[in-house]
């Protein structure tokens, strides 16, 4: 009885890694936008906004949501400082995110997506 008591606090403290090493497992997991343009799911469009390529899964269509969330109010900041629409604001920044997508990558020119 004696030993179980002494390695309930060293089991506790394995316990406790063990969660915290699994836990940032699963955020490792979490799909980057770098990683979603490699692998061909996403790419630019002209309006400033990502799209899924093809059909997308559950997390491919979260990570668009949350990137496009980001970028709308980041164009709704930009074209209230410069007092300007924020249709030019996207439009503006879809050319220039084109523009700077690296060659293989996703763009969508004329309503359909190619590479790069």
């Amino acid at each position: 009885m004696k030993t179980l008591t002494m390695m309930k606090p060293l089991l506790s403290k394995y316990l406790l890694a063990l969660l915290a090493l699994l836990t940032l497992s699963l955020s490792a997991w979490a799909l980057s936008l770098q990683e979603a343009k490699a692998l061909g799911l996403v790419g630019e469009t002209p309006g400033g906004y990502l799209e899924a390529v093809s059909e997308a899964s559950d997390e491919v269509a979260a990570l668009v949501q949350q990137i496009n969330d980001q970028r709308s109010a980041e164009y709704q900041r930009i074209a209230a400082k410069n007092k300007i629409s924020v249709h030019d604001v996207e439009q503006l920044a879809g050319k220039k995110a084109i523009e700077k997508t690296a060659p293989g990558l996703y763009v969508k020119i004329g309503g359909r997506w190619q590479t790069k």
